[in-house]
């Protein structure tokens, strides 16, 4: 029975996805939500008590799953630590890109593309436990760049910098371009932030590559 249990539950989160990441969670009913993921109406609170409590649901999933794939990425020996992390931001850039499919995302990465974009203006005052749940998942996403960041300076493709604060200020800084990009519906500031992203992680090491070079000569 808990499996069964488990098995609709996730096919509510997943039918939510869609439904969330291009309407809002206000805007979205839980009729349309059972509806969509084929489940018997009426029967939502046998597997949440709460709309609040399948937001949270829904966000925590997203972490699980985007954060499996972040690992898959840091594994990706075969890569420096640089090139692994502008994969990520590429990536990144990809999932804001209607025109783009991403494929280091979960399955359903074109209705999440930027879910936590999406939900974070809207549900922080509305609900503490779904901002709880950004909270840490958004916290953990900057521990995994930090790790990015962390090999790319070990084995010499990144420049010497404080790797948490970098992935802090990194992530701050797409978060809020994804924001504008909603806005604008301008690709090219989002695409813009690739090329200050490079700059910043691989600056020192060109300045000190360049006074050694002047030394030298």
């Amino acid at each position: 029975m808990r499996t069964e249990n488990n098995t609709t539950q996730q096919q509510i989160i997943k039918a939510g996805y869609q439904l969330i990441a291009n309407k809002g969670f206000s805007s979205v009913g839980l009729s349309l939500i059972l509806a969509t993921a084929n489940v018997p109406k009426g029967s939502f609170y046998h597997y949440f008590k709460s709309k609040e409590q399948f937001g949270e649901a829904l966000i925590q999933d997203f972490f699980t799953q985007y954060h499996q794939q972040i690992e898959g990425l840091i594994q990706q020996s075969e890569f420096t630590g640089l090139e692994r992390t502008m994969r990520y931001w590429q990536l990144w850039l990809e999932a804001c890109d209607p025109g783009e499919s991403v494929d280091c995302l979960p399955d359903t990465a074109q209705a999440q593309r930027c879910l936590v974009v999406k939900l974070a203006a809207e549900v922080a005052d509305l609900s503490e436990s779904m901002r709880v749940a950004l909270e840490q998942g958004t916290q953990k996403t900057i521990a995994y760049i930090a790790d990015l960041i962390t090999q790319g300076i070990e084995d010499g493709s990144i420049c010497q910098l404080n790797a948490q604060q970098a992935a802090q200020s990194l992530y701050q800084m797409w978060l809020g371009a994804s924001l504008l990009h909603k806005l604008h519906r301008n690709p090219t500031q989002m695409q813009k932030n690739i090329d200050i992203t490079r700059s910043i992680l691989e600056n020192n090491r060109l300045q000190s590559r360049t006074a050694a070079t002047y030394k030298d000569s």
